[in-house]
């Protein structure tokens, strides 16, 4: 019976996955921050997301601290934002980098039922400028508080909810986006996990 349960719970939640919905990490360097990212990522259906490492090292994650998200959650490295962008591109992405600079429009303001990657930057420095520039455009939350900024695993967990938010009055997550012979061979591969 426990394992019927499990192989229930496998299939609803592949079923329900987003995989033209991602997240870029650009030299995020607590691992704490990381996790909670990825545990952000996995409750809203995200199937895997991108790390882009180039002044820091990609941090070691516990299960204990991801709640073992870093399991079902895909991580694709790459060694710069143009690589990582490169890809984003030829998958059919807008690329929405989180910024507050002249430019920036309030996240509420665009479409997120599109293929979206996300991107949010380091701690301290937030995304390069060449991130920004090289994106499609750069978002902020709006904030009515002294403080103009969030931790930067609340401020994914903020976005990427917005996105679940548009996606779900779309009925984004009742149809399975893969075809079904790739949905039976990652429910193959997810039982073994």
């Amino acid at each position: 019976m426990r394992l019927e349960r499990r192989k229930n719970k496998v299939f609803k939640v592949l079923e329900q996955r987003q995989p033209d919905l991602t997240v870029v990490m650009e030299d995020i360097h607590d691992p704490h921050n990381v996790s909670a990212m990825l545990r952000s990522a996995d409750a809203v259906g995200i199937m895997g997301v991108n790390l882009v490492y180039t002044t820091a090292k990609y941090p070691k994650i516990g299960s204990k601290s991801s709640s073992s998200a870093n399991k079902w959650i895909s991580r694709r490295k790459f060694s710069s934002i143009a690589e990582c962008y490169g890809q984003l591109k030829k998958e059919g992405f807008q690329i929405l980098a989180t910024k507050l600079d002249e430019n920036a429009k309030q996240l509420y303001e665009f479409d997120l039922t599109k293929p979206t990657a996300f991107v949010f930057g380091n701690e301290h420095t937030g995304v390069t400028d060449e991130a920004a520039s090289l994106a499609d455009a750069t978002i902020y939350i709006p904030m009515m508080g002294m403080i103009q900024s969030l931790n930067v695993s609340v401020a994914c967990a903020v976005t990427i909810y917005e996105a679940l938010r548009q996606r779900t009055l779309k009925g984004h997550y009742e149809n399975p986006k893969f075809g079904q012979k790739e949905l039976e061979q990652l429910k193959e591969e997810w039982l073994k996990k």
